[in-house]
């Protein structure tokens, strides 16, 4: 087993393979040179602590002791499916079957003087961007979702002057309700950051940036977290059929039944919507793993139908969403604040903060074999 890609998902691909009982050969190759390690505290705790440590998914006798041959700092070239090879470099690697755990990289819109902007999507983008807040007092945060906004709360929490420019006309927009936004805005603006919203940015510069509607914001560290893109180059440039994402089917098999893809960079059939979809989400990566390492070792089971779903730590609120809701689905806010995405009654969100009672009801009502409606999400737990 050969495994492109040491993330959450590769990861977990690796363990899953030997607790399921697989014995021979796992190849994990991550391009990032280090242990694997979580990706989520990067934009929130280690902004604050530092403590690289404290990221590692297992240590490294874990790899040692599970025969898990760990190479990092590798970049994987060209797959060649005919020889059923792995080529990074001069080296070849074959496989009997191949995992795509590659992830996603950070979008860069083509802007003028982009350059001037930081990254937060590895550790080393984390690092860089804890160093540089020290000795600053203004940052710019260019995008208003996930990431974006978890910086700003750090940064706030820091006692920094932050404003966030985000080109839509809501935060979180692909994410969240309006209801939802509006609170979060009004969150972030009551510990004092400044949030513009339906104003892109134009130009950067080292002092800040312009907005389309000519504003300046002056800026002595600007993050860019406009959004992402898969990493799907490796395999489209093997052959296997791209669109928003590696295809697979129900379980998690590309158009070679050699190859198989999870995480970020899958897209796969959602059963409830009848879509393709592609989750950024570390429980899908993972749940994607696990069914794949089942299906490896036990041969093919249930198809792929967990219940996504997803959070974000902003300053003390931990918003927390059950389901996948469209841009055309309904919202309900409920007297605690919780809201509830509606396609006719079916729901297809649970959208709540620092509510886990709720979140986790609503998942395991959503997991069950009939849809969940208006009035069994109401019905008494």
């Amino acid at each position: 087993m050969v495994i492109i890609g040491a993330g959450q998902g590769g990861f977990q691909a690796a363990a899953s393979l030997r607790s399921e009982g697989y014995s021979g050969p796992v190849l994990l190759i991550g391009e990032e040179a280090g242990l694997p390690y979580q990706r989520p505290p990067l934009s929130k705790t280690y902004l604050k602590s530092g403590d690289e440590g404290a990221l590692s998914l297992r240590p490294a006798a874990f790899y040692e002791t599970q025969n898990i041959t760990l190479r990092t700092g590798l970049r994987a070239d060209r797959i060649d499916r005919a020889r059923q090879l792995v080529i990074c470099g001069d080296t070849e690697f074959p496989y009997d079957h191949l995992i795509l755990a590659t992830g996603t990289r950070n979008l860069r819109p083509s802007i003028p003087g982009i350059e001037h902007a930081l990254d937060l999507r590895t550790l080393a983008d984390a690092a860089r961007l804890r160093g540089a807040l020290d000795g600053v007092q203004r940052v710019g945060v260019i995008g208003g979702g996930f990431i974006g906004l978890e910086f700003a709360a750090v940064a706030r929490s820091l006692g920094r002057d932050v404003t966030v420019a985000e080109a839509a006309p809501r935060l979180m927009a692909r994410a969240v309700s309006p209801a939802m936004s509006e609170r979060f805005a009004a969150k972030h603006r009551e510990m004092g950051t400044e949030i513009i919203l339906n104003d892109g940015v134009t130009a950067l510069d080292a002092e800040g940036f312009t907005l389309s509607s000519g504003r300046r914001v002056n800026a002595d560290l600007i993050l860019l977290a406009a959004g992402v893109r898969p990493n799907t180059e490796l395999a489209w440039e093997a052959g296997l059929e791209v669109a928003n994402g590696i295809l697979v089917n129900d379980q998690l098999l590309t158009s070679d039944p050699a190859i198989s893809a999870l995480g970020d960079c899958a897209c796969f059939p959602d059963h409830r919507s009848h879509h393709l979809i592609r989750l950024e989400s570390v429980q899908a990566a993972a749940d994607h793993a696990r069914l794949i390492a089942k299906r490896i070792v036990h041969g093919p089971s249930a198809p792929y139908h967990s219940v996504p779903w997803f959070w974000s730590d902003q300053a003390d609120w931990k918003l927390q969403i059950a389901g996948l809701a469209g841009p055309e689905d309904s919202a309900e806010i409920l007297p605690d604040g919780s809201v509830i995405r509606l396609k006719g009654d079916i729901v297809t969100a649970v959208e709540t903060v620092n509510n886990a009672k709720v979140h986790m009801m609503a998942r395991k009502r959503m997991a069950g074999a009939t849809p969940m409606t208006r009035e069994s999400f109401a019905a008494p737990v």
